[in-house]
């Protein structure tokens, strides 16, 4: 195998950790020796052992003279765990291959000259949009105290999310819908608007077939408290925050023992910017907004959003009353429009899955 195998192995194997080592970045790390692999290993959940020592201990005693191939720069402090860099250093590892180097500004460079001042020759790769990914959320948090934005949602080819009836279930294919669920999974919370809750009564978990370390905390925008008792999402596992505007319609969702947080209306609704610094602040490190229409409204409007995932499903609802994914005021000149950034268009058994980042957003923040 070649280097540039290597690390993408290191990174598939990152890519397997990811929803699973929050407030961590899913990493991945390779051992090589003699051109064999004989350690390899990723970030496990907070509190246990990064990828690099999940690697060393795979390899045991034959790590001495190795190489190895990881996708972040191995810590240099003290966190929950010991720093990864003083156990490669003990291990003997002759060389190390890094895909990014830390987005944090107080660690970034550290680990690389700790393990250059031990005599280990260190490499550095070119970001790639692979790489980027496993950390894009981390970097955003680590570096605003604000929590990576994904907004998703499923449409029509002709832009419509259920039908002049309100009928919505379901406009994308099985697939899509799997794949959705991994979105939630890999998020550290979900958040809908309260008449999504009451209409669709949704249960809000991830329903993968990796066991997952926790669901995401499910966050329902409630200006008024009309959060019903008998929502399907209290009967799952995980938690619920109910978002209110003020402290009579707090006083009713704390009768039902739910969490609740006051956050100022803006223009008659939620300012969804004080909840972002809120849950920041309780390290949630992304969320998944799903909607509805004018909660995405909102957070478009408000430049908000990081990350966009579209489901578009080949079939045409049509009608002037279906509704739209995307509500809000809207712009007045097509110059004004937002184009995505760093598009990429895949096929999930004829649905169209478009995933692409806001302008000044996402990858280019982390290059």
């Amino acid at each position: 195998m070649s280097q540039n195998q290597y690390m993408s192995r290191a990174i598939e194997l990152a890519q397997m950790a990811s929803g699973h080592t929050s407030p961590n970045p899913p990493v991945g790390a390779v051992l090589v020796k003699n051109d064999q692999i004989i350690g390899e290993g990723y970030t496990l959940p907070a509190g246990q052992d990064h990828a690099e020592i999940v690697a060393l201990k795979n390899a045991g005693f034959n790590a001495m003279g190795s190489e190895l191939y990881v996708t972040l720069e191995p810590c240099d402090h003290f966190g929950r765990t010991p720093p990864c860099t003083r156990a490669i250093i003990d291990a003997g590892v002759r060389k190390v291959y890094i895909a990014l180097m830390d987005p944090a500004p107080h660690t970034k460079g550290l680990g690389i000259r700790s393990l250059e001042s031990a005599g280990i020759q260190v490499s550095i790769y070119e970001p790639t949009q692979q790489s980027l990914q496993l950390v894009e959320a981390f970097a955003k948090h680590i570096t605003t105290e604000f929590p990576f934005v994904v907004a998703k949602f499923a449409m029509s080819l002709d832009g419509k999310i259920a039908t002049k009836l309100g009928e919505s279930q379901w406009i994308s294919n099985e697939d899509s819908r799997a794949y959705a669920h991994i979105l939630r999974s890999e998020c550290d919370a979900v958040i809908v608007g309260i008449g999504t809750v009451i209409k669709d009564n949704p249960r809000l978990t991830a329903r993968v077939k990796t066991p997952l370390v926790k669901q995401p905390l499910r966050v329902v925008l409630d200006s008024a408290g009309r959060f019903p008792r008998s929502s399907a999402m209290l009967k799952e596992e995980g938690e619920t925050l109910i978002v209110v505007s003020n402290e009579e319609a707090a006083s009713r969702i704390k009768l039902m023992g739910l969490d609740v947080f006051i956050a100022p209306n803006s223009e008659g609704a939620i300012d969804i910017s004080t909840l972002l610094k809120e849950l920041g602040r309780r390290g949630i490190v992304s969320v998944l907004i799903e909607g509805g229409a004018n909660v995405l409204g909102s957070v478009f409007e408000a430049r908000l959003v990081d990350k966009v995932v579209v489901f578009i499903a080949p079939r045409i609802i049509g009608g002037l009353g279906s509704p739209s994914p995307v509500l809000g005021d809207g712009i007045d000149v097509l110059a004004n429009a937002v184009n995505l950034t760093d598009v990429r268009v895949t096929e999930l058994n004829g649905d169209i899955v478009v995933v692409g980042y806001m302008p000044g957003e996402g990858l280019c923040l982390l290059e």
